[in-house]
């Protein structure tokens, strides 16, 4: 009788890149969905701030977007900027953002205190976008929210998906992206997480597997981008 043993292949260090990766977008699209931890998914939170701006005047959505009233415009700007200021708020507290890492379970490591920062900014991104008239689950909405998490312009956004910029038209150009090429575009939005969230450990992982994408840097994102975050969405997901 013969004993053969199997050995697991190596991860080679594209693919481990690549699945750490995975998990970043996997977590921004949970923190847009249902929340994490303590913080509400983008909707239910973006819903229950105007709620408050708007009292008694406040008529719930039931629907993946918000058909924005011409007479609740202002009503609108107000919420985007409370959403702004608690997030902002929110990162520049050190102990919340390190907290909300223990509510993460990651495949991979990623320190308490950046994984807190992507899910307050991704989170903010996508509310912005919701109240403005855009649907958050939408892929091309998606993609655009992660791209501002990681603290990207408006200019890089565009070069990012393969677009030239304009001042109400980027988002619709950005629909007409197919989304074999959304998908495309969102591992290399990915790997750009990874290279701003990810610990030292996956940098190398990340530079041994491939280039590290232009704009992407290491580093914690301290209340001053969130901030900045919070301009770009704005920019991004104009109102009709």
């Amino acid at each position: 009788m013969t004993n053969s043993t199997t050995f697991e292949p190596e991860e080679t260090p594209k693919a481990a890149a690549e699945k750490a990766s995975g998990h970043l977008l996997k977590l921004v699209g949970k923190v847009i969905d249902t929340g994490v931890g303590p913080l509400t998914g983008s909707i239910s939170w973006a819903e229950n701030r105007l709620a408050r701006v708007q009292g008694p005047r406040y008529e719930p959505n039931t629907e993946p977007t918000r058909k924005v009233r011409s007479d609740e415009l202002e009503d609108i700007e107000k919420t985007i900027k409370r959403l702004i200021i608690e997030s902002v708020e929110a990162a520049g507290v050190n102990g919340f953002v390190t907290g909300l890492g223990g509510f993460i379970a990651m495949p991979v490591t990623v320190p308490a205190n950046m994984a807190g920062a992507l899910v307050i900014n991704a989170r903010l991104a996508a509310a912005i976008a919701y109240l403005r008239g855009y649907d958050p689950s939408d892929p091309h909405v998606r993609t655009v929210a992660a791209l501002i998490a990681v603290g990207s312009n408006a200019q890089q956004v565009a070069k990012v998906v393969g677009i030239k910029i304009g001042e109400k038209v980027a988002m619709e150009a950005i629909k007409k992206i197919p989304i074999v090429l959304i998908r495309e575009i969102n591992k290399k939005v990915g790997f750009m997480l990874l290279a701003k969230y990810g610990t030292k450990r996956s940098l190398v992982t990340l530079a041994k597997g491939i280039p590290l994408v232009g704009g992407a840097v290491g580093g914690a994102v301290d209340a001053t981008m969130t901030s900045v975050i919070g301009r770009t969405a704005r920019a991004m997901f104009p109102a009709d």
